[in-house]
């Protein structure tokens, strides 16, 4: 027996939205997982398709929210550091949200749901950095909060990860089980959409 969904087993609408009627959050996009001991395979795929994403969504006039991870001064993510900072091929116009959060979802203790609220929309679009990690745990809430949300799998990426048992588990293995666990309840995961 071929396996399926639990969303397609609902007979839930699998189809992407078109982005008039989507807000794009995109996650900890920030050059400590392009250059820091964090750093992410296939960083440079996923920041370029995530650009193109972006730029769509600009053109579009839609709300485009950047969620930064905030660590202490002098450790992982210090926002005032070279790799705290945002890419700077994704960096926020004016006009564009930033958020700032301690934890890996994107909800917990910041103003995102205030931000979304602001939007009047229920369609989420969400990129970026570690797939496994906060992707993963903001898809999670989203869908608990009401939101409809869809991951752009291309604008994603992780990093290799130990298995517990002396070994590792690959950075695209990590990814493509986090992708399939969202994609079973949590999200539509997008994998070569072309966005319009």
């Amino acid at each position: 027996m071929t396996p399926t969904t639990l969303l397609e087993l609902a007979g839930a609408d699998l189809q992407p939205p078109s982005l008039d009627r989507a807000s794009l959050v995109l996650i900890d996009m920030q050059n400590e997982y392009v250059e820091g001991p964090i750093a992410v395979t296939g960083c440079a795929d996923a920041v370029k398709a995530a650009a193109v994403l972006l730029e769509r969504m600009r053109e579009a006039g839609r709300p485009i929210i950047h969620v930064a991870h905030k660590g202490r001064p002098g450790s992982l993510f210090d926002r005032d550091a070279h790799r705290g900072r945002f890419i700077e091929a994704l960096d926020p116009h004016d006009g564009e949200a930033v958020v700032e959060k301690g934890l890996p979802n994107a909800f917990a203790g910041t103003t995102l749901a205030e931000e979304l609220q602001d939007a009047q929309n229920t369609e989420l679009i969400l990129v970026g950095f570690m797939t496994h990690m906060c992707v993963s745990s903001t898809a999670r809430v989203a869908l608990d909060l009401g939101y409809r949300v869809t991951i752009d799998a291309r604008a994603c990426a992780t990093r290799d990860l130990p298995d517990g048992r002396n070994g590792v588990i690959d950075a695209q293995t990590v990814h493509d089980v986090a992708l399939a666990e969202l994609a079973d309840r949590f999200a539509i995961v997008a994998r070569d959409h072309d966005w319009r």
